[in-house]
């Protein structure tokens, strides 16, 4: 997949972020490493609203290292084992990405799930990263709350005056995976800050990506809380097509046939940065 075609000047520093900094917090970072050191770049998984890094321990963590890659999952604050971030903003989540990126021994892939994917597309704007990778994305917009509020109307409406988004298991998972593991994974999840929450419908576009690394944009014409549609528009942004998993749930790295997307992710990059 190509880089980000968007033309403009990318800005590495913003005066009035430097002038009102992003508060730290404790940041959980889960990883796992490869047997030997093959000089792959590391992976960072940016989990969506409401999961912690656990979504991607759970099985991809360990499958990328095994094909050679160091890979490591981050909680957004407030998410997961990270620090309390009640008033956290989509700044403050990206800014936690770039900050473990940054902490990472070489430059690093970043891959981001459903509101996660928009996190990771901010940290590119401030990370020169080696490649981006967006499963799932959820760009936000009105579009985005409308198809929310008529898939999952019980679910939506507490999140638009300020509540918790809560994504059902029918959301979220195939019909492959038994009831008992989509539970168990659905009772999981937390929330986000309602002031990110609101920024993902009312956000403006992110910026370019610093030095225009390829980036690839995959998810399933199945999942019932990114339509196709919007896959293809995130796709193009970029100037390429989604990769599709039809049959597949909103959350591809939990549901029954989990391998096929987490393979597809790391055969691009050995194709595209390493072979």
């Amino acid at each position: 997949m190509s880089g980000n075609a968007s033309a403009g000047r990318t800005r590495i520093v913003r005066l009035p972020e430097w002038a009102r900094p992003v508060p730290a917090v404790r940041r959980e970072v889960l990883g796992a490493t490869p047997e030997l050191d093959e000089g792959k770049p590391p992976l960072l998984f940016v989990p969506g609203f409401g999961h912690g890094a656990w979504v991607f321990a759970e099985n991809w963590l360990e499958h990328a290292a095994s094909r050679g890659f160091p890979a490591h999952a981050v909680s957004l604050r407030g998410h997961g084992g990270s620090g309390p971030a009640p008033k956290a903003t989509l700044r403050a989540y990206a800014h936690d990405v770039v900050q473990v990126a940054a902490s990472l021994p070489r430059r690093t892939v970043l891959v981001g799930h459903g509101a996660g994917a928009l996190v990771v597309a901010h940290a590119l704007a401030r990370y020169p990263a080696r490649a981006g990778v967006l499963v799932a994305p959820v760009f936000g917009g009105w579009a985005t709350l409308g198809t929310a509020l008529r898939r999952n109307p019980a679910g939506t409406l507490p999140a638009v005056v300020g509540g918790a988004l809560r994504l059902n298991r029918r959301q979220l998972f195939s019909r492959e995976l038994p009831n008992a593991a989509a539970g168990t994974y659905a009772n999981r999840l937390g929330r986000a800050s309602a002031r990110a929450q609101w920024q993902l419908l009312l956000q403006r576009p992110p910026e370019p990506a610093v030095g225009n690394p390829p980036i690839l944009v995959l998810g399933s014409p199945d999942d019932r809380v990114v339509p196709a549609a919007a896959l293809t528009r995130a796709a193009r942004r970029y100037g390429a097509a989604p990769l599709l998993f039809p049959g597949m749930g909103h959350d591809l790295m939990l549901d029954a046939r989990w391998r096929e997307p987490i393979d597809a992710i790391l055969d691009w990059l050995d194709k595209d940065l390493i072979g």
